[in-house]
């Protein structure tokens, strides 16, 4: 057996037997939970009416997001692959160690720290607090108060322990999904009556590459399942069952809610509209429906913010493990089964982050180009070390094989490169600031190499 592979077994066997490291308790309902609750956060209340501008009919509307469905399926298979092969609170962390070794696995992990998990959850934070702000006020930086609220009350609450993390994700997840069942209801209830389309000017404008690109935004987040393959019981089955349970779950419900805007509103009303949820619950019942749905997008806000705190800080973690310099991040707290160290450390961060977007006054947007390039670069890569692996390491007991390999990875890879080169046509200033900061994880690369 190679150096390599003497080193990751060793790695592997010392997370899976330690007493403070991450134990199986996550079941197939929790794991559920917390993928739904990262992937139905705010994109599903805005990207809508972006595809419906884009899209050209609404039969190539609800096509679309057929098709962000396909391909979420897609990258899904190959990270049942890689999670049910190598299990590991790292995640694409430990994947790109072993395929490519220890440097890129260093830069995705810094990423992930300082762009990718902590720029994620500034940008939700931020929905969450202007959406909180229609309902109850804080004054001029109401929108930024309520950001830092949830960033300290979320990760406060999983330092605490996992039991109290995975529980109210549950609730969190159950209400939002609630939520947004009763919208649908809304909207295909009020289809005899399509009320007064906002403004509704029909647009000749039709971008396929375009709309896909918000489709795939609001499908983002179902990666977030290889951070809990060492917490989560009986991986072998659920690990994949939880990912395709998922999806399934989500592209149901985008599917019902975008038809049920087109009922409501129409496609123009769709197209022209600057909150169209907002806008099918006022046409519908008034002043009271616009509340709620500014209720609900809070809850849902909240539900994404506390999944990615949850999954992020294991990479953190792993981080600690591996590399000396950030040894103080690989401290797993028994009693609470938690990463304490490594989730203080993105709060920090996160909050550092909701200042940025503060002072440039554009947070949501700010944070969408900050992560966009880093997020795409590093799951292409992602893509390809299972590729790697397959060649690599034939011998690894692989409990689930992508159907049509090499195809389904090859597919998935031109998915991501595609998202890549748009994620960097389409985003302004914030992209390249997120690419800066990934740049200066190299001198700390060669420090932490220099040290040892």
């Amino acid at each position: 057996m190679s150096r390599r592979a003497n080193y990751s077994s060793t790695n592997q066997a010392l997370v899976m037997s330690n007493a403070a490291s991450p134990k199986p308790t996550l079941a197939f309902v929790d794991a559920i939970a917390l993928i739904v609750g990262i992937v139905i956060g705010a994109g599903i209340f805005e990207t809508p009416a972006l595809v419906a501008a884009n899209a050209g009919s609404a039969g190539f509307a609800l096509l679309l997001w057929l098709l962000g469905g396909g391909m979420s399926l897609v990258g899904a298979l190959c990270y049942a692959e890689l999670a049910t092969a190598y299990p590991h609170a790292g995640g694409n962390y430990y994947y790109l160690m072993r395929a490519f070794g220890k440097n890129l696995a260093f830069l995705f992990a810094w990423a992930r720290m300082t762009v990718i998990q902590t720029g994620s959850i500034a940008l939700l934070a931020f929905v969450f607090g202007d959406y909180a702000s229609q309902l109850f006020r804080l004054g001029d930086y109401s929108p930024s108060l309520y950001a830092a609220i949830a960033v300290v009350s979320l990760t406060g609450l999983n330092i605490i322990g996992v039991q109290q993390g995975k529980w109210a994700q549950n609730l969190l997840s159950v209400a939002k999904i609630l939520g947004l069942l009763l919208v649908i209801v809304v909207g295909l209830t009020s289809a005899g009556n399509p009320v007064t389309e906002v403004a509704a000017a029909p647009t000749s404008q039709t971008n396929w590459g375009l709309a896909m690109i918000f489709v795939l935004l609001s499908y983002g987040g179902w990666n977030e399942a290889a951070y809990i393959s060492a917490e989560l019981q009986n991986l072998r089955r659920n690990m994949v069952r939880s990912l395709l349970w998922s999806i399934g779950i989500i592209a149901a419900i985008y599917l019902a809610i975008n038809f049920a805007y087109i009922r409501g509103l129409g496609l123009a009303g769709m197209a022209s509209s600057e909150a169209v949820a907002a806008d099918l619950m006022r046409n519908a019942v008034g002043e009271t429906g616009a509340w709620f749905i500014s209720l609900l997008i809070a809850v849902s806000t909240l539900g994404a913010i506390n999944a990615t705190i949850f999954t992020g800080a294991r990479t953190n973690y792993a981080l600690g493990k591996d590399f000396g310099l950030f040894a103080f991040l690989g401290t797993w707290k028994s009693r609470t089964n938690t990463p304490t160290n490594a989730m203080l450390v993105q709060g920090a961060i996160a909050l550092a982050l909701v200042l940025l977007g503060t002072l440039t006054r554009e947070g949501f947007k700010t944070m969408v180009d900050y992560t966009a390039p880093v997020f795409w670069f590093f799951f292409l890569l992602t893509g390809v070390s299972l590729l790697v692996l397959r060649a690599r390491e034939p011998s690894i007991n692989r409990p689930f094989h992508v159907p049509f390999y090499p195809l389904t990875p090859i597919l998935f890879c031109l998915i991501c490169g595609y998202l890549l080169y748009s994620s960097l046509a389409y985003t302004g200033i914030g992209a390249l600031v997120g690419v800066g900061v990934v740049i200066a994880g190299v001198p700390m690369l060669l420090w932490n190499r220099w040290r040892h």
